[in-house]
């Protein structure tokens, strides 16, 4: 099953210096049918106007990784942790039993990233923070784990959860596969470009919720950087 979210039905807020799209419930948004996908719970899809940003605000509980599209997104938090994160990279954030931290954009340029939510396979522990590059020649043609909380995705940034997001780029024409497995779930949003899966076109910034596949085929339609999430 494939269910396509098209970019234009998302919920959303302009706030001025932020845009933010919700392909689920989240903040003033609200829908019954878009309450998560398995363990995962948020994907925001954020522009960040330049020298703005997020302020300092508390979390706990959950799998926060943010995939940086454009721009750079610095973070700083009451750990201690401080890090600038640029377009392509990944950092995640386990907000454990509690942690308050600060994003922004301190560039000159808009910044866009995807937020993605996933709850923890155990609530409270020690809060963490890490970030990482991924080149995207790295993931030519194939999907890589960029956080994970499998062991044998060693290069992955840890996640306390029973899931990975991975990330690919893909020629026009090239054919990428994932087991995926029927017991699990995925979701897949094109940053850039446009896909197909089982006749499907998927643009940019659209979302796919798929589950009750054994392997996920996605053919690139246009030269197209993806996300995905594998949930159970």
């Amino acid at each position: 099953m494939i269910e396509l979210r098209p970019f234009q039905t998302l919920g959303g807020a302009n706030h001025g210096w932020l845009d933010a799209k919700h392909h689920f419930s989240f903040a003033n948004y609200h829908d019954p049918e878009r309450m998560g996908w398995g363990s995962l719970r948020v994907w925001n899809d954020d522009t960040i106007e330049p020298r703005s940003g997020f302020p300092p605000h508390p979390h706990s509980d959950m799998e926060i990784i943010t995939y940086v599209r454009s721009g750079a997104i610095s973070h700083q938090d009451n750990q201690g942790n401080k890090g600038r994160t640029e377009a392509g990279d990944v950092q995640v954030m386990s907000a454990g039993s509690g942690i308050a931290h600060a994003e922004y954009n301190l560039e000159d340029e808009v910044t866009q990233i995807f937020q993605i939510w996933i709850l923890p396979t155990e609530r409270g522990g020690q809060p963490s923070w890490g970030a990482r590059p991924f080149p995207k020649g790295e993931r030519s043609g194939r999907f890589v784990a960029l956080a994970s909380g499998f062991e044998e995705d060693g290069d992955a940034l840890r996640i306390r959860t029973d899931a990975r997001v991975l990330g690919a780029t893909i020629r026009a024409g090239e054919t990428v596969d994932y087991p995926i497995g029927k017991d699990r779930r995925a979701y897949l949003v094109p940053a850039t470009g446009a896909v197909e899966i089982d006749g499907v076109r998927i643009n940019a910034r659209d979302g796919a919720a798929i589950k009750d596949l054994e392997t996920l085929r996605v053919t690139a339609i246009e030269e197209s950087e993806i996300v995905l999430v594998d949930a159970a």
